[in-house]
């Protein structure tokens, strides 16, 4: 299992769509809008959030499919198993990436409101940034992060249960 992003195709890594709920409640589907190349962690998360035994970081960008809202996910491949927990707020999370030409095409480190990171008993962490498509910038206090923070644990474990089932 510790091996799989090595074996498996990037469609089965990274989907092309993604199942889940908006923000707002309603049942959307969230679209690859890029896969990054591989990097080091230490240049795919932010500097806090890189783990001791951190092999390897692989990076996708997803939009909702009303191009409202993107995230970026992170895995992070693991030498040894992780069992952290979520992670709440604006934390340190994977660097978002932008792809042009798109609805991530102004995601950047200044764009994502919220994130989170999960694990398992296996070898990956996933992480996700995740703001607005329109470029706007965070700003704290904003009412929409739990739920948008909510969309992004979706997507995250969806990747990470595809992972490691």
């Amino acid at each position: 299992m510790s091996e799989r992003w090595r074996a498996w195709p990037v469609a089965q890594i990274f989907p092309e769509t993604v199942p889940g709920v908006s923000p707002s409640g309603a049942r959307i589907t969230y679209v690859l809008a890029g896969v990054a190349p591989e990097a080091p962690c230490r240049t795919a998360f932010q500097p806090a959030a890189v783990l001791r035994g951190c092999r390897m970081a692989l990076r996708a960008t997803y939009a909702d499919s009303t191009q409202t809202f993107v995230a970026t996910v992170g895995i992070a491949v693991l030498d040894r198993v992780w069992s952290g927990s979520s992670r709440t707020g604006r934390p340190a999370t994977v660097r978002p990436v932008a792809f042009p030409e798109g609805p991530a095409e102004r995601f950047g480190e200044r764009q994502y409101f919220t994130g989170v990171v999960v694990g398992s008993y296996e070898h990956y962490m996933v992480a996700t940034a995740a703001g607005y498509a329109d470029g706007r910038p965070y700003q704290p206090g904003d009412r929409l992060v739990p739920r948008l923070r909510d969309a992004a644990r979706q997507i995250a474990t969806a990747l990470l249960r595809a992972l490691t089932r």
